[in-house]
């Protein structure tokens, strides 16, 4: 028998786990993004992991007939971002409305790993114990928006998004689609 405490010790395991990709990626675009729109980004990312556990809980037992490498055609969604980004680079009208969509494309995009874990995790066992989980990943969600918000903030990093943000963001989104590749195993 499983305790609700091992539940919530595996919760956050797998919460932390799947959410490396996302952080460098949630920061990097944060580092980029002006300080007044910093929220709205920060809510899509929350939303995109909200996505993800929702298709984790309702998909489940489907996106085992799915291959996994069906999921590689999400690599297209980073890099018509990157092309698009790239073009508009110098257009300060769509900033935020394309970081919002961004972000929450990305963190969908990134989420194959935290289907694939977050899935038994969640189906593993009863009401009580999905509820753990649910909870330790509202928690670690906060926690993660906290920290990848406070390191965005640092000195270097903004500089550096400052100097070479226009560049460096289509950049991420088209390395994002290689690694969404390598994660899905289409490369």
């Amino acid at each position: 028998m499983v305790t609700l405490l091992t539940v919530a010790a595996l919760s956050v395991a797998s919460y932390a786990g799947t959410m490396v990709d996302n952080f460098f990626a949630f920061v990097a675009q944060l580092t980029l993004t002006p300080a007044d729109h910093r929220g709205a980004v920060s809510a899509a990312q929350s939303v995109g992991v909200g996505t993800l556990v929702i298709v984790a809980l309702g998909l489940g037992n489907l996106l085992r007939l799915v291959p996994l490498s069906v999921f590689g055609l999400c690599a297209l969604a980073p890099w018509a971002l990157a092309l698009h980004s790239a073009r508009h680079r110098h257009d300060p009208r769509t900033s935020t409305r394309r970081g919002v969509i961004a972000t929450f494309t990305a963190t969908v995009a990134l989420g194959g790993d935290n289907i694939a874990v977050w899935t038994p995790l969640l189906r593993a066992g009863g009401i009580a114990h999905a509820l753990v989980v649910l909870v330790v990943f509202a928690v670690g969600q906060l926690g993660f928006v906290s920290l990848a918000r406070l390191t965005a903030q640092h000195p270097r990093l903004v500089g550096f998004g400052e100097r070479a943000g226009q560049w460096v963001l289509p950049a991420i989104y088209a390395s994002l689609g290689v690694i969404i590749l390598l994660e899905t195993g289409v490369l």
